[in-house]
């Protein structure tokens, strides 16, 4: 068998595996993931030497002739790239979307520094750290100084052979892709959930359209529109490059095909035929230049944004296509992740890529780079030769189907996904949550009324009665709510039980007034406050605390349009008349008071005013984490962080005051929750929506769900 027979193979073995054995497969994450680090090994190691021997190895007067034909036409096809990519968006359907917190979300962001990406103060770390962008500045850089020494002969052999060892141990680690192909689509298929799957598809279905549009009509007709060919001498001659890229998913077993067809064509006409010599030095550089192929797969970053709740805003789209050039001259396995780190979007994403990338993005990618390669070498050759001329009637043709057609396909798209029922899965993956860690003897009381008052010390009173008695508030997600079979679950919830648990008493949960939280204390009706409590001047006055057992970030709750207006602190300060809700936290309802003097603070007893009238309140402060959850129910509404500068929140738990004994103790268990990873695990479980190994529902398989029928 060939070797793209191999991966097919490989592929499709791998997809029957996910499906059949389900979850039992995923131990092929460590397997996929050991095949894609070989990949990256040799990327910029190779993209460093190729660029310095190609671009070293040419004339200066080659090189001139070559910036002012060929280049200006790379940036033309470039530009047309782009605005495919950025129209890409028209096909992600209008799916209500709502995710867990994500620490993405909160972390402050690098400020973009074009000098730091582009400029390299040390090109070996660059390299050592995966810059991309400054990989190639530095190896254009050489390549360019490189081409002025007259006595290279032997450095260029030396590059040349360096190369062909890079290209050798590329070339074992490809001879490898049937497995690691195997092991991706098999971790993928048995542990990907449904609604992962149809949103793949609607990347795959859109790529496919943007690719075909690219390769069978706007690239090929901007050759026929300003060179002596035809449509048919373009596409027919490079028939057999296209087909064998397609079958093989790889550009750079057809570039001798390429070169010859680019050099056959150059013949047919004799305005064009001394020009011939030129396809040995474009279709080298073309391939070794980031190609429309390559640059397609840009389309990924607002997919994944689109997908994860995290979309960019139009803001960071400069910031998107001049990173994501440079960034796509090494290979896709290493500017994805690149990129998805710097926007901020989950890096768990890279794992659909993958999966895509084998699916469509190879062969159709592969297809389209021919393309690529074939029209920048016949537009350079051609303006060299200076035979261009502009066509009105065919470049207003040429441009009219072209948007025709990538506003059909990809709007067609998007109705055909809406078209499917897709329910919103987000509420029932929240609300139906259970408890994670084991149980204490503990049960709910209806109010904290009938409770007899106790002036004993709270440790002692709990070892006397063999009670703990725990108060939680209402509407405090995630860390205390009644999950959908009227369980009382959450964090704070999981902390109690194992309080309980580790002081070999029972539990009683107590429900509170918040307004009341300081009374309910100082009477002894409740032991201790354990229901996300922020920490305040205020609340310190009234009760002791504990350490902080975590911090969590203030953030706004809005409307899912005015999610860009409030994640900038420039356009908050400017809003006018703007209304904000602010639940129980006086404290930071005075800080938001000095931050928008402009804002009217407006207080609530609960989050659920807001989001049941919103139309009255422009936005509700919130923790990030707290305002997660709640979007989960209300996937209308998104979590924004302004600017960089978060302001951190101290969660702790509220005892009555002159509790020395039981605030140490409390402060002592709380340091060995942490240290023994219970609020880690607790934190990723019912904030994060991580669900640890063995917790989470089991996936369909044909095993598990028709064989044995489990």
């Amino acid at each position: 068998m060939s070797l793209s027979t191999r991966v097919l193979l490989g592929l499709g073995l791998g997809i029957l595996a996910g499906l059949f054995f389900g979850e039992s497969v995923a131990f092929l994450e460590g397997v996929g993931s050991a095949f894609v680090v070989l990949l990256q090994m040799t990327v910029l190691p190779f993209v460093t030497v190729a660029l310095i021997r190609s671009l070293g190895g040419l004339r200066k007067e080659d090189a001139v002739a070559l910036a002012r034909s060929a280049g200006a036409f790379l940036l033309l096809v470039w530009a047309l790239t782009l605005v495919v990519v950025g129209a890409l968006p028209l096909a992600f359907p209008d799916w209500e979307a709502a995710s867990f917190f994500s620490t993405s979300l909160v972390e402050t962001a690098p400020p973009f520094d074009p000098v730091a990406l582009y400029l390299p103060a040390n090109p070996f770390r660059a390299l050592a750290d995966g810059v991309v962008p400054a990989v190639v500045v530095f190896s254009v850089a050489v390549g360019l100084a490189l081409m002025a020494i007259e006595r290279k002969e032997t450095l260029l052999d030396v590059l040349r052979a360096t190369e062909d060892a890079l290209q050798r141990v590329a070339a074992f680690v490809v001879s490898l892709a049937p497995y690691g192909v195997f092991a991706i689509a098999g971790h993928a298929a048995g542990t990907m959930l449904g609604d992962e799957l149809l949103g793949l598809q609607v990347y795959a279905v859109a790529y496919v359209v943007a690719a075909l549009a690219l390769s069978l009509w706007i690239l090929p007709m901007l050759v026929v529109a300003v060179t002596p060919f035809s449509y048919g001498e373009v596409v027919g001659h490079a028939r057999a490059a296209l087909l064998t890229a397609f079958a093989t998913g790889s550009v750079f077993v057809v570039l001798p095909i390429l070169a010859e067809r680019s050099r056959e064509l150059l013949e047919s006409r004799e305005e064009t035929r001394d020009k011939r010599g030129l396809v040995e030095v474009i279709v080298p550089i073309a391939f070794t230049l980031s190609s429309a192929g390559k640059l397609l797969s840009l389309g990924f970053i607002l997919f994944a944004g689109w997908l994860s709740g995290f979309p960019l805003s139009p803001g960071q789209m400069p910031q998107f296509i001049a990173t994501g050039v440079f960034s796509f001259f090494a290979s896709t396995a290493v500017a994805i992740p690149f990129l998805l780190d710097l926007f901020r979007i989950p890096a768990d994403a890279f794992q659909l890529f993958l999966v895509a990338d084998n699916i469509v993005g190879n062969r159709f990618g592969s297809m389209l780079a021919s393309v690529h390669i074939l029209s920048i070498t016949l537009l350079g050759a051609c303006g060299t030769a200076g035979v261009l001329a502009l066509r009105p009637v065919r470049l207003a043709r040429w441009a009219g189907v072209g948007v025709l057609l990538i506003v059909a396909g990809l709007g067609g798209t998007r109705l055909f996904f809406e078209s499917i029922e897709h329910p919103y899965q987000g509420y029932r993956t929240f609300i139906e949550r259970e408890r994670l860690l084991p149980d204490a003897d503990a049960r709910e009381l209806a109010s904290p009324a009938g409770l007899p008052d106790s002036a004993t010390p709270v440790l002692a009173g709990i070892r006397e009665r063999g009670v703990i008695r725990v108060g939680f508030g209402a509407d405090a997600l995630p860390y205390v709510f009644h999950n959908e079979t009227g369980e009382l679950v959450g964090l704070d919830v999981e902390m109690a039980h194992a309080l309980a648990r580790d002081l070999g008493v029972r539990l009683e949960f107590v429900p509170i007034a918040w307004p009341r939280m300081a009374e309910h204390l100082d009477r002894g009706a409740v032991d201790v406050v354990m229901s996300g409590v922020a920490i305040t001047p205020q609340r310190l006055e009234a009760m002791s605390f504990t350490d902080p057992y975590m911090e969590v970030s203030l953030a706004f709750v809005v409307p899912d349009h005015l999610r860009d207006d409030f994640a900038d602190p420039e356009i908050v300060r400017s809003l006018e008349a703007v209304r904000i809700g602010v639940p129980r936290l006086g404290y930071y309802g005075d800080m938001l008071s000095r931050y928008l003097p402009q804002a009217e603070v407006v207080a609530l007893d609960s989050p659920r005013s807001f989001f049941a009238d919103p139309g009255e309140i422009d936005a509700l402060l919130l923790s990030a984490e707290t305002g997660s959850a709640w979007t989960l129910i209300y996937p209308q509404f998104a979590v924004a962080v302004p600017g960089s500068g978060t302001v951190k929140v101290p969660l702790g738990y509220a005892l009555r005051r002159g509790e020395p004994d039981m605030v140490e103790f409390l402060n002592r268990w709380i340091l060995l929750k942490q240290r023994d990873r219970t609020v880690s695990e607790l934190f990723h479980y019912w904030i994060e929506g991580v669900d640890p190994p063995g917790a989470a529902k089991r996936r369909w398989s044909i095993l598990h769900d028709v064989i044995l029928g489990d």
